[in-house]
Formats: structure tokens, sequence, C-alpha cells
């Protein structure tokens, strides 16, 4: 275990982006629903604003869990075509799964920001946290959809990491910073003493919180070498 809960490891991560603290051209953007305690934690430390930023895993039928790649806002697809290949997944079945999981992020965006518009993202530096790396998918899908927004740069930053992703997700992105890349690397929720679901309500709470923190809410930056 390297984390107590998603909050601790959001005040760790944040100690690892110290140069973006109170920088006027930062937003903090957060996948829900795991990202966005890390993000909050995040957010608070540089003083940035948090938004979140809708991606869906597209599941394998019947093993869920196995990832065949991930959509988000705009259209955006990408799919795992080694798996999809080695698995003969049908396209009508990947289609199939892709409109469901759109329905979804449809609904989940409207829940959360209740109303409240987009952070903009144009000529910024957006920092895009998740909870953790492992396929790196949904992080894929989430930085090509950013990409078409035209931020000034992308600054990916996660806890924990599988190695492989972690290089994979470096050469796309302008910088990324992953606390812990811990090998061997089997699963994120692995290396938290505390991974039980994030739920909607807790989302939209954080997201609340976010948009109306006092300073004095603003805890100490807890780093993971205590340096």
């Amino acid at each position: 275990m390297l984390f107590q809960d998603r909050f601790d490891a959001g005040r760790l991560l944040a100690s690892k982006l110290r140069p973006f603290v109170n920088r006027s051209d930062t937003v903090v953007l957060a996948l829900p629903r795991g990202g966005v305690p890390v993000g909050f934690e995040v957010a608070k430390a540089l003083h940035a604003p948090l938004d979140v930023f809708v991606v869906r895993k597209l599941g394998v039928p019947g093993h869920e869990e196995l990832a065949m790649g991930a959509i988000a806002s705009g259209g955006i697809c990408v799919l795992n075509e080694d798996l999809v290949r080695g698995a003969g997944i049908p396209n009508e079945l990947i289609n199939a799964v892709a409109a469901d999981e759109e329905r979804e992020l449809e609904r989940r965006e409207h829940l959360y920001r209740e109303g409240r518009p987009a952070v903009a993202v144009q000529r910024r530096t957006v920092i895009l946290v998740d909870d953790g790396l492992a396929t790196g998918s949904s992080m894929r899908v989430a930085i090509m959809a950013l990409k078409r927004k035209n931020p000034a740069q992308i600054v990916v930053a996660v806890p924990v990491g599988a190695p492989a992703a972690c290089v994979e997700i470096e050469s796309e992105v302008d910088q990324i910073i992953c606390v812990a890349t811990p090998e061997p690397f089997q699963s994120v929720g692995e290396w938290y003493g505390d991974f039980s679901q994030t739920s909607d309500e807790e989302v939209r709470d954080l997201l609340r919180r976010a948009g109306a923190s006092p300073e004095s809410d603003r805890p100490a930056i807890r780093d993971l070498h205590g340096d």
C-alpha cells in the first residue's frame, strides 16, 4: 500500500506539482469517478479550478473489467486493436457497447456539473488527473479529446501507474507526473488502503466544494518521500 485513500494520494501527487501553484493559466481536469477525489486535493493545493473530463471505458462483454477501448466527449473513441483482434470481437458488439457508454457519458456530464459550464481549456495548461494508470486506455482517449480543444499544454498526473503505461502516455503529452511506478503491477487498487468506489453524489459534492473552497480549507501537502 502506498496511499491511505484517494485524498491522501491527491495530496502526495500535489507535492510533485509545486511549479504549477498559483498559476492563473492552469486548470485541473479529473477523470470521474475515482480521479475526482485525487483532483480535488490537487486543485486545492495548486489554487486552480477543478472540472471533470468524462471518459468511459468500453468493457469486453462478460469481462467488463477488461477494457477493449474508451470513449470521451466529442465522439472520440480509442480501441485496443490487439485485444479486439485477438478476442475476435465483432464491430456490431463494439458499436452496441459504445452506444450504451455514450448515453452514460452524457448522463454523467449533466449530473456532475449541475448546469455549470465546462471550464475553458483553450490556451491553458491542463493537468489531467486520475487515480492511477493500468492500461492507460481511458487516459489516451482523454488526451486525444483534449487536444481538439487546443490547450497550451497537457500534463498527465497520477499517483501510481504501470511502468509501461506511463512510458506510453509520456510520448503523447507535454509532461507526465507519476508518483510511483511499482513492479510488478497488477492493478491500481492494490496500492490503496481504501479503494472503495466513488459515488456520483461524492463527485457532485467535491465539485461544489472546489468551486467555493476557502483558503483555510486547504490542507498541507504531504510528500511520499518526506522531502
